[in-house]
């Protein structure tokens, strides 16, 4: 039997979110009910919320960086028991069937991952995300959250944990390797954290030297402003691997002249508008120009108990449901260090 629970949704296109409820579907044969504690706020849910990539599905929840604790399960469920803190990031179901998703790859289902939110599901009704009490999600597309990692701390993990070990660990960050992360924000500080437990040489870029004390305090050793034109002739060459996290056009060709020979800069950032580039930038020194999304349930079960061994949570500040508007509006300020983690108690 569907069920309606609390939650905090966007009605229309760029209008704020407010108190409503949400059905949620019976629990299934392969189900696991989950009480969210936790719900991470991501700058993509306001891309999302305010229709800034289109296609927005209203009424919206927004959240797909969910931490809590399993409350009912399925009758065939065998992965994870009432009582165990979970996890749910970006997607909650995909194909299964295309090579990727039997590769683990299920972020580039071929047919398209069902977002947690803003996605039709396979029975064509629209999904909510994390902005709410509950959630019943497939236990194949739910991940188990250490112990070690405190819940309002690991629910950023799921998009912007993922979002960065995924590719620090394709490009091979580590020992040897020098690596700058572009934008000390929700994304970037985990990038640091992360690269630094890698073993690698971390280097922040970022616009002004206004957060280098946190970033030298989160793992980079070494900080440097991108408003300088210096900086781009200092570096010139130094970098084998580059992530840029942020969410507006870049000059590529400069970012691009940061790299060695054989340097790869991979963008997670989504900027709303197209970008440009100009080819000399990638030919002269056999550069690459990449993206990366997310990853699949084992990488993220993967990066999740990386983080727990490590001691790697996110850097949050915790605040009350009534308060998500404003959260909006200051990390479109880049006033937060360094995410907002909504306390579902208070919806």
């Amino acid at each position: 039997m569907t069920t309606n629970v609390p939650a905090y949704a966007a009605p229309a296109p760029k209008a704020p979110l407010e108190r409503t409820t949400v059905p949620r579907r019976a629990v299934g044969e392969h189900d696991v009910l989950i009480e969210i504690r936790y719900a991470g706020i991501c700058h993509s849910d306001i891309h999302q919320a305010r229709d800034g990539w289109g296609q927005g599905i209203y009424p919206m929840v927004p959240g797909h960086e969910i931490a809590g604790v399993v409350t009912g399960v399925g009758p065939s469920v065998t992965r994870f028991r009432v009582g165990d803190r979970v996890g749910v990031g970006c997607f909650v179901d995909s194909c299964r069937e295309c090579a990727y998703c039997r590769q683990g790859l299920e972020q580039y289902c071929v047919r398209g991952m069902t977002g947690t939110y803003n996605a039709l599901d396979k029975n064509g009704e629209p999904t909510y995300g994390g902005y709410s009490t509950h959630i019943v999600v497939d236990e194949n597309y739910t991940v188990r959250i250490p112990d070690a990692l405190p819940l309002d701390e690991a629910a950023p993990l799921l998009c912007a944990g993922i979002t960065l070990y995924s590719p620090l660990a394709r490009w091979q960050a580590g020992p040897g390797k020098k690596v700058a992360i572009v934008g000390l924000g929700g994304l970037g500080h985990m990038g640091v954290k992360i690269a630094h437990a890698m073993g690698a040489e971390v280097t922040v870029l970022s616009q002004t030297l206004r957060k280098e004390a946190d970033g030298r305090k989160l793992g980079a050793d070494h900080f440097h402003a991108t408003s300088d034109p210096a900086t781009f002739e200092r570096l010139a060459g130094t970098f084998d691997l580059i992530v840029s996290t942020v969410s507006a056009p870049l000059d590529f060709g400069a970012y691009l002249g940061l790299l060695k020979t054989d340097g790869a800069l991979v963008n997670v950032g989504a900027p709303e508008e197209p970008v440009s580039l100009n080819l000399f930038s990638l030919i002269n020194g056999r550069r690459t120009l990449a993206g990366s999304m997310i990853g699949g349930i084992a990488e993220t079960q993967k990066m999740l108990d990386f983080c727990a061994e490590h001691g790697l949570g996110a850097e949050v500040e915790v605040i009350s449901a009534d308060r998500i508007n404003e959260a909006y509006e200051r990390v479109l300020a880049s006033d937060v260090r360094y995410r907002f983690v909504i306390d579902t108690a208070t919806i």
